[in-house]
């Protein structure tokens, strides 16, 4: 039953062979679309369907990526989705929307595959109603450098290049952002003072020569296409069926361009990055086999009492939904015991993510258990199929824990990528910012630095027989193994191989509710060039403020003091904007 499952839902088994073995010199990758103002001789007709309703909104779904979040967005302002399945779908459309999430070549494959580049094209040039999101906006341009250089469909002038990280930012672009309105387009109307949702290694950067569609920038290291506008066709870098109400506002005034009942945002001042509150649920069954949001105290779960059962601070569908009520930036699922050894028959978790996707709209992650495993029967499932399972349940990223450590490991010894760690593997295909990794360390106290072949820090709070310094060593399987790497080695060897965002736990301060380890999290945000979590610790709003400002950290999550509502989520953003940081409101 659940191999049947995978096959109904995961993406198309082409989709995933062509990710896997892409080569920049296929000559799928050679269909090049000459641009809006050339003439083209083709033999589409441009016709209505006989069966029209208005209410029906065409998704091109190309089978990457978490595509559910864009159909309740849909499907919560009142119409209907028709799957687009052929070219003739797409020319019979009379609302387009080509969400992408992925890898550019991987996408172009797809369509150029199922014959559909001459009809997205046709409809496009034909100015029909048209909204490309993320991927759905880079494919517009020339060409990519994603993996060498790979043709798009050609009707914007451009490249779209990886963003530069000599300039300070990191890559990927993950975050609530700004943006820049260059011109009048109804979509972003009350838009620019708020901030939306990105989440993007690539990007396509303005020229004279496609000026004319911009329009909006937003500015990361540099101004990028942050929109683009020409007549009924739009496209967006940012999502905005994870932004919000703000994205919401965005889809409603797409699917309804002439109504003129659109709720008028409230005024913000979102000018650049906001610094991001995560709200992270932890969860397990407990002894009745109740699925239950529950929170460690040093990673142990279960109360001090005779009966010793299972924390039990809430259900996971409704926490999230009421985090995502109270302004959370993100939220975070983590099954802490389910499908160790199958994965994909966990369908309790995966309805868990299918479900918050309907009512929550802001970025859901979900870690634990993400490997290559293999069933009773015999049949083996790589770590690339499970996470494509999660990815179309409806999360946003995937959080890799255990099973990076032993990749690291094994490239630490040997200085080879071999393209087969699940990294590795989901990164390829849905690109790095789809790809977290949960490092789990604790404090190993050193008299000198010296002493650990590790590296190691001078610490702020002394160890118990007086060490000033320490080295932080990794553990697997929910901290209960401790292995010979240290979490400075780690962050630096998944960089390498493809994770996109770290989350950075600590096992010592878990649950203590005396702040986050300044000195791990300063370590570890120094060392490498992608977005980095701090978690564990949190226990009033000032530890969020002080992480800010004396880490790089990009964003900060807790858990218990928000399920135990000591702390509201609303709380710690009132107190940043008070200390001057950024965050989404």
């Amino acid at each position: 039953m659940e191999s049947a499952m995978l096959r109904c839902s995961s993406p198309p088994p082409q989709f995933l062979a062509a990710a896997a073995n892409y080569s920049p010199d296929s000559q799928l990758f050679r269909c090049h679309k000459p641009s809006l103002n050339s003439k083209s001789s083709r033999s589409f007709s441009i016709r209505a369907s006989a069966s029209s309703n208005s209410s029906v909104v065409s998704l091109l779904d190309y089978g990457a990526g978490n595509v559910r979040s864009v159909r309740n967005a849909i499907h919560s302002l009142g119409f209907s989705i028709k799957d687009v399945e052929s070219p003739e779908d797409i020319l019979n459309a009379e609302r387009l929307v080509f969400p992408g999430v992925g890898a550019f070549a991987a996408a172009m494959d797809f369509i150029n595959q199922n014959g559909m580049t001459e009809a997205l094209c046709s409809y496009i040039e034909n100015d029909r109603p048209f909204l490309g999101i993320c991927l759905g906006l880079q494919l517009l341009f020339e060409s990519s450098e994603e993996k060498g250089t790979v043709k798009g469909l050609g009707l914007i002038p451009g490249v779209v290049g990886r963003f530069d990280s000599s300039s300070g930012c990191r890559v990927p672009h993950i975050g609530w952002n700004a943006l820049q309105i260059a011109k009048e387009t109804n979509i972003l109307d009350d838009i620019g003072d708020r901030h939306v949702y990105f989440v993007h290694s690539y990007r396509a950067m303005p020229s004279e020569e496609n000026k004319d569609w911009i329009s909006s920038t937003c500015h990361y290291g540099d101004n990028f296409i942050a929109s683009i506008r020409r007549g009924n066709v739009h496209a967006v870098q940012f999502h905005p069926e994870k932004s919000g109400d703000v994205g919401l506002s965005i889809l409603k005034r797409f699917l309804y361009p002439e109504s003129s009942t659109t709720k008028k945002l409230a005024k913000r001042k979102a000018s650049k990055l906001a610094k991001r509150v995560i709200a992270c649920l932890d969860v397990r069954a407990n002894d009745n086999g109740d699925l239950v949001v529950t929170k460690g105290d040093q990673y142990d779960v279960r109360e001090h009492t005779k009966e010793n059962e299972v924390r039990n601070l809430g259900k996971p569908v409704e926490l999230a939904g009421q985090y995502y009520k109270d302004g959370a930036d993100e939220v975070s699922f983590l099954n802490i015991t389910g499908f160790r050894d199958f994965p994909l028959g966990d369908l309790p978790m995966l309805q868990v993510l299918r479900y918050t996707s309907e009512n929550v709209f802001v970025p859901l992650t979900v870690g634990g258990g993400i490997r290559d495993f293999t069933d009773a029967n015999g049949r083996h499932y790589s770590s690339l199929e499970v996470a494509s399972e999660y990815f179309r349940s409806g999360a946003d990223k995937i959080s890799i824990g255990s099973d990076a450590v032993y990749a690291a490991e094994e490239y630490l010894k040997t200085g080879v990528k071999t393209g087969k760690s699940s990294l590795e593997q989901i990164s390829r295909v849905y690109g790095n910012q789809a790809v977290v990794v949960s490092i789990d360390p604790r404090r190993v106290y050193l008299v000198h630095p010296d002493d650990s072949a590790f590296k190691a820090v001078r610490v702020k709070n002394p160890g118990p027989n007086g060490e000033e310094y320490a080295w932080y060593q990794c553990t697997v399987n929910g901290g209960r193994e401790g292995r010979q790497i240290g979490a400075y080695e780690l962050a630096r060897a998944v960089e390498e191989l493809g994770a996109g965002e770290i989350l950075l736990n600590c096992i010592d301060c878990d649950g203590q509710g005396k702040g986050f380890d300044i000195d791990l999290v300063k370590l570890i945000s120094d060392a490498v060039n992608i977005p980095v979590v701090a978690s564990s610790g949190a226990g009033a709003v000032e530890h969020f403020s002080e992480v800010f400002n004396q880490t790089n950290a990009s964003a900060a999550l807790a858990a218990g003091i928000f399920h135990r509502k000591e702390v509201p989520v609303q709380a710690v953003k009132e107190h940043l904007l008070k200390e001057g940081i950024e965050v989404r409101t």
